[in-house]
């Protein structure tokens, strides 16, 4: 299995750890069993893009991504918790097909649309 690393999300051997997720610095621990979907979106000024961190509807939560602006692509992981992580890899389709991988999360189903209101 491959492993993904872009300085803000990572996809070890056993779990997607999230830097930046909690103030100030720190970080999320996922295991791989937990991650029960991965939901790809497509995202635009008023969803997401400008999110730099945090949320604006407690149901997502957008860990520090400074570069967030200039990217297109975002995942939400359902880890089964209530707030759900809102993520923007610098590599979605490598991202995405390590960490489906490592989950047992079948194939993508492509875009989900726009992504929610973060």
């Amino acid at each position: 299995m491959g492993e993904y690393n872009d300085g803000k999300l990572e996809c070890t051997t056993s779990a997607l750890c999230i830097h930046g997720y909690y103030f100030p610095w720190g970080s999320k621990t996922i295991p791989y069993e937990a991650i029960q979907n991965l939901s790809r979106y497509d995202m635009s000024a008023l969803r997401g893009q400008w999110r730099i961190w945090g949320t604006g509807s407690f149901r997502y939560w957008a860990n520090l991504d400074s570069g967030r602006p200039k990217k297109l692509v975002a995942f939400v992981v359902d880890d089964g918790k209530k707030v759900k992580p809102f993520v923007t890899p610098d590599d979605p389709d490598t991202f995405e097909t390590v960490l489906r991988e490592h989950a047992h999360l079948g194939p993508s189903t492509g875009s989900g649309g726009p992504a929610p209101f973060v």
